[in-house]
């Protein structure tokens, strides 16, 4: 009777005639709601619904007992996990009522399911942005692994790109490990790494590569930034100030060391190189060897510009002019200037 009135008023109705077949039905149909008996072949209302609630699959599926008006019937039917009852003789109004209500609660549940499904997919595609960007940050510098993240692998394909390249490295740094302990060489790279990995994140460079002491930083690459040349000149006057007091520390313990560097801008190529074990994301062509030659004639605490870098800072650097200079792998001297300061 109760299936009959419920079809007349447009719900789909499965019919079961036991608690054993009820079980069944749920796993293959997965209904919105259940309404049942208590008394029942097999087993009864009360063993139907402790077992529904055991699964993870129906343990929040509404379920409605038919009882009688026996007390004791609704106290064990609450205590299996009933969400409801219907006292017999059934009224027909107050079927459809309890109904109508524990269906806009399976609705409510289904949506919430549905919006917890989501924020865990967006969950996990964070946790696995983030499990791969700390893999990319063994192998490249933190713009260029957050841009792959970010933008996809096409960022690091072979590209041609107008850069602002910075080479530095150590004065007096082959001399010093002759002389030195090598747990006073780590310790005085260690130092020396750790300020210029601060530094040239704050600038916004990419750090290239490590030889030793010798370090590549590029601006404008893999994503373009406004005024390459100005940052990377500003970067270099804050490693050379950042670096005085490391020198002036192993001064005190007898070691002679100072900071050079030699900066160049132009056109390179640019993209990952390297063997399935071990990626660099690089910088290839004149730029970054003429940064690298600049760099070998710097003195301590010298920062020497190409002539593109010098005429974009004219309005704000003082130079003066040491060149042309006759450097190894390029046939024709090269204009160079000495950097004095820069305004701000």
């Amino acid at each position: 009777m109760m299936a009959g009135v419920l079809e007349a008023r447009g719900y789909e109705v499965e019919r079961a005639f036991s608690g054993d077949e009820a079980l069944g039905r749920v796993r293959e149909r997965r209904p919105d709601l259940i309404v049942s008996d208590i008394l029942m072949p097999g087993i009864d209302g009360f063993e139907l619904v402790r077992r529904l609630r055991a699964s993870a699959d129906t343990t929040l599926l509404p379920i409605i007992l038919v009882t009688s008006l026996e007390k004791t019937e609704r106290i064990n039917g609450l205590e299996a996990g009933a969400d409801d009852f219907l006292s017999k003789p059934v009224k027909w109004e107050e079927l459809f009522a309890r109904v109508r209500s524990l269906l806009r609660v399976k609705a409510l549940q289904d949506e919430l399911k549905q919006v917890n499904a989501r924020l865990e997919e967006r969950v996990s595609e964070q946790v696995a942005q983030l499990e791969r960007l700390s893999r990319l940050k063994r192998f490249f510098s933190r713009p260029v692994a957050e841009a792959i993240v970010a933008g996809g692998e096409e960022l690091i394909k072979p590209h041609r790109r107008e850069i602002t390249a910075v080479f530095l490295d150590l004065r007096g740094f082959t001399a010093f490990t002759d002389r030195a302990d090598p747990d006073e060489v780590v310790a005085l790279l260690g130092e020396y790494h750790t300020t210029l990995g601060r530094i040239v994140d704050e600038y916004g460079g990419t750090l290239e590569h490590f030889a030793g002491d010798g370090v590549m930083i590029f601006f404008n690459d893999p994503l373009p930034i406004d005024r390459p040349a100005e940052r990377a000149v500003r970067m270099a006057l804050a490693l050379q100030e950042a670096f005085t007091p490391i020198s002036q520390a192993w001064a005190k313990l007898g070691h002679e060391v100072g900071l050079g560097i030699g900066i160049s801008q132009g056109e390179a190529t640019l993209g990952v190189i390297g063997f399935e074990q071990r990626w660099e994301y690089a910088a290839i062509g004149n730029v970054p060897n003429l940064a690298a030659r600049l760099c070998g004639t710097a003195h301590a605490g010298e920062i020497i510009l190409d002539a593109q870098t010098e005429r974009d800072l004219a309005h704000l650097a003082d130079t003066d002019l040491i060149g042309p200079l006759n450097l190894r792998g390029f046939q024709q001297p090269v204009a160079a200037f000495r950097l004095k300061s820069i305004r701000d």
